[in-house]
């Protein structure tokens, strides 16, 4: 029988050795007492897993459960195998039982192509999963947070937009799945606060861009950073204003989206055309949130310059553009066992 000489499996023992010694970020040490056990539903998604990365890094235990209807596990793949992590495949239109103090509530689709792809299945997972994160926090005593969308004011007549504003929202519209669909779960939220005490807690989050974004999110930012990098027009609805956040509630100062398209061109150095289309139906003409309570309640405000922010999605843009045509993105090694929920039912 031949054997192999001891010198040459000392290679492959080294990088078997390496692929379950995976690095991770720094992660703060914290206390028994200290440290949260805390769920985050749409955790591999673009907010999700930014999300994730700074309650990991806060020492805190995190559960993501995602579908990856638009999350995905890249994201938050070089969490996997630590010890505070741990990655569901789950539905949250299926029960969940889990043992958590916090929950963070932001599973949905969050952007037009995505929620208006199959509009039931938005409704689902924001009517029936809200109601399912509530009971889970209702039985185990945990404090829910909803991300919540400046889209429940629909197209406002009012400018800034405050908490309490009700919004102007068409509810038949072609967006009405998720305006109305987010609408619901805030009534949800304040429905277990007032009759079973559950503590809540809503952020109504406006637009957002950064790194992990979607490249086919389909919204404008989305949009602009990849028609100006492939060379191609930037397609503009006339009229329409965005504000836009970096991973926050919103940033009041605002800009049309033509302004935006020029600065993108700019930033990118893109000979790209900008071409106008026909404005879409229900398209919100203006949105601009007043930020007063957050600055009061919270001391929060945007931090992050315009351009900054840009450049860095830009840049992001522009790797992930560059593995898919080279065909370079390798998995890292997935050390950790996942966990998954009850097969997901379909309408």
């Amino acid at each position: 029988m031949y054997r192999l000489p001891i010198k040459a499996l000392i290679p492959g023992i080294f990088l078997l050795i390496s692929s379950f010694s995976q690095k991770y970020p720094p992660v703060k040490f914290l206390s028994e007492k200290d440290r949260k056990r805390i769920l985050i539903t749409g955790g591999a998604g673009f907010v999700g897993s930014h999300l994730t990365d700074k309650l990991m890094m806060d020492g805190h235990e995190v559960t993501v459960v995602d579908n990856f209807f638009t999350g995905r596990k890249r994201n938050v793949e070089h969490w996997i195998g630590h010890e505070n992590f741990e990655l569901i495949n789950h539905d949250v239109v299926e029960p969940l039982y889990i043992e958590v103090d916090q929950i963070y509530h932001l599973a949905s689709p969050a952007s037009p192509p995505n929620y208006m792809y199959n509009p039931i299945k938005t409704l689902k997972t924001n009517t029936i999963g809200t109601l399912n994160m509530l009971g889970l926090a209702k039985r185990v005593g945990a404090r829910l947070l909803l991300a919540s969308t400046s889209e429940v004011y629909g197209d406002p007549e009012v400018h800034p937009q405050n908490e309490e504003y009700w919004g102007h929202v068409n509810p038949i519209g072609p967006r009405a799945c998720y305006d109305e669909g987010e609408r619901v779960t805030e009534t949800m939220c304040f429905a277990y606060l007032e009759q079973e005490g559950v503590e809540v807690r809503v952020a109504r989050i406006f637009n957002t861009f950064g790194s992990r974004m979607h490249m086919k999110d389909g919204r404008v930012v989305s949009n602009f950073i990849l028609q100006a990098l492939q060379g191609e027009p930037l397609t503009v609805r006339p009229l329409l204003l965005a504000l836009l956040l970096f991973l926050s509630l919103g940033n009041p100062e605002e800009h049309t989206i033509l302004e935006f398209a020029e600065l993108i061109r700019s930033l990118v150095v893109s000979r790209s055309q900008i071409q106008f289309l026909p404005e879409g139906q229900d398209d919100p003409q203006r949105r601009q949130p007043d930020i007063r309570k957050a600055k009061m309640m919270l001391g929060w405000e945007p931090v992050v310059p315009l351009e900054e922010g840009l450049n860095k999605t830009i840049q992001y843009f522009s790797r992930e553009l560059e593995h898919q045509a080279n065909n370079q993105y390798i998995p890292k090694p997935k050390a950790a066992r996942q966990k998954k929920g009850q097969p997901r039912q379909h309408n």
